[in-house]
C-alpha cells in the first residue's frame, strides 16, 4: 500500500499544470529576473572600499586583534582591501561622519563601539567586521590568559573573491523555491483526506497506516520538489552563468534539506488546517513569502534588523537556515555553522512530521 499511495501521488502532482508551475517555471522566471536586475550590481558595488575611521587611542593600540586587523583590511597592497581608514581624533572622527566623509567609525574604551549613521550595506558589513573580529579577540586574549595562545592574529578577507552581491538574491531565490515544496506537500496530503476528495475517502477506510500514507506521500511529494531544484540549479549555472564558488555540493546538500524542509510544512498544513485546498495553499504561499522577506529576499537589511531584534523569529525560519547557511560558506573558515543549519533543518522537518502525524490520527469522520 505504501508504493501504491507512492506512485498515485507523483502522478497527481506530475499532472497539476499549477504545482508544475510553481515549481519549475517560477522559480526560472524570477531567476531571469533576478539576473536582468541585479546584473551590473556586481560590477559597480564589488570593489568599492569602505571609508571609516579609527579613533587612535590607547585602547585601541593595546587590541592587538582589532588594531591588526584592521590594518591588514586596510592594506594598499592587499587583494582582500576592505577599509580606507584614517586614524584620527574622537572629535574628528565626528566631524568626518557628520559630513558624510565616511560610513563610521571605530571608538574603544572598556567595550568596542562601532558609530555610524545608517544601517546600509556598508554600514552592516563595517558592524558585522568589527564585531566578529571583536568576538574573536575576547577569545584570544582569554586563552592568552592561560598560557595557551602563542600565535598571533591575522584577517584575510577571503569572501569576495566567491561571494557577490548579486548571489544574495539568488541564495534567497533558492530557499524560496524549497519552501514552495510546501505547494506540493498540501495537494500530496489532501488526495488522501476524505473530505478533500474521492480517493481520500478510499484511503479513509482502507487499512493503510497514517505513518506509511503521509511518508509516501511526503517522499513523493520531496522528488518531485528535488527535480524542481536540480532544474533551476542548470539554468543558473548554464544559462545565466552563476557562479556558486567552490562550495557547490555543500549548496546542493542544504537545498536538498531545504526541500524537505518545505514539504514538511505543506504536509503539516494540510494536516492541521480546516479549509479548502485554496484556503491551504494561501496560507503556504504567504507563509513562504514572509519567510523570505525576514530571511532579506526583498532587502538583505531585513535579515540584520531581525537578528539584531528578534533572533528568535529566524531562528524558526526555514527560509533563514537556508540563506545562513549559505552565508556561513563564505564568511566562516569552519563548517560549524553550516551543519548547525542542516541539523536545525532536519529537527524542523521531523517536528513538521510529527505534527501531522498527530493531526491526522485525532481526525474522524461521521459519515464519507
Amino acid at each position: 500500500m505504501f508504493l501504491h499511495n507512492f506512485k498515485y501521488t507523483l502522478k497527481v502532482l506530475f499532472r497539476s499544470r499549477i504545482l508544475i508551475f510553481w515549481t519549475y517555471a517560477f522559480p526560472i522566471i524570477m531567476a531571469t529576473f533576478f539576473y536582468m536586475a541585479f546584473s551590473d550590481i556586481e560590477n559597480s558595488e564589488k570593489l568599492d572600499i569602505i571609508d571609516i575611521a579609527v579613533v587612535d587611542n590607547e585602547a585601541f593600540n593595546n587590541n592587538f586583534a582589532l588594531s591588526q586587523s584592521i590594518k591588514v583590511l586596510s592594506n594598499n597592497d592587499s587583494d582582500g582591501r576592505m577599509f580606507d581608514t584614517r586614524y584620527v581624533t574622537e572629535e574628528e572622527a565626528k566631524n568626518l561622519l557628520e559630513n558624510d566623509e565616511i560610513t563610521g567609525y571605530i571608538l574603544c574604551g572598556e567595550n568596542v563601539s562601532v558609530v555610524v549613521n545608517g544601517s546600509g550595506i556598508n554600514e552592516t558589513i563595517f558592524k558585522s567586521v568589527v564585531e566578529e573580529v571583536s568576538q574573536s579577540g575576547n577569545v584570544a586574549a582569554d586563552l592568552m590568559s592561560m598560557e595557551i595562545y602563542k600565535t598571533s592574529a591575522n584577517v584575510t578577507d577571503i569572501s569576495k573573491s566567491n561571494l557577490s552581491y548579486t548571489m544574495i538574491e539568488f541564495y534567497t531565490l533558492i530557499a524560496m523555491t524549497c519552501l514552495y515544496g510546501g505547494l506540493l506537500g498540501v495537494t500530496a496530503i489532501n488526495q488522501n483526506l476524505a473530505n478533500m476528495s474521492n480517493n481520500g475517502k478510499r484511503v479513509s477506510v482502507s487499512p493503510i497506516k497514517k505513518g506509511g500514507m503521509v511518508l509516501s506521500s511526503l517522499m513523493a511529494a520531496y522528488i518531485v520538489q528535488v527535480i524542481g531544484i536540480a532544474i533551476l540549479f542548470v539554468y543558473t549555472i548554464f544559462a545565466l552563468k552563476v557562479d556558486y564558488g567552490n562550495n557547490l555540493l555543500m549548496i546542493v546538500l542544504l537545498s536538498l534539506v531545504g526541500c524537505l524542509a518545505g514539504t514538511s510544512v505543506g504536509v503539516a498544513i494540510a494536516a492541521c488546517v480546516k479549509g479548502n485546498e485554496n484556503t491551504k495553499t494561501g496560507i503556504i504561499i504567504a507563509y513562504t513569502m514572509l519567510c523570505c522577506f525576514l530571511s532579506g529576499m526583498m532587502g538583505i537589511t531585513m535579515k540584520y534588523i531581525v537578528d539584531k531584534n528578534v533572533p528568535f523569529i529566524n531562528k524558526i525560519n526555514p527560509a533563514n537556515m537556508i540563506t545562513d547557511g549559505f552565508y556561513s560558506l563564505y564568511y566562516y573558515d569552519t563548517k560549524e555553522r553550516f551543519y548547525m543549519n542542516i541539523i536545525s533543518l532536519l529537527v524542523f522537518s521531523a517536528v513538521a512530521v510529527l505534527i501531522s502525524l498527530g493531526s491526522l490520527r485525532r481526525q474522524k469522520y461521521d459519515s464519507i
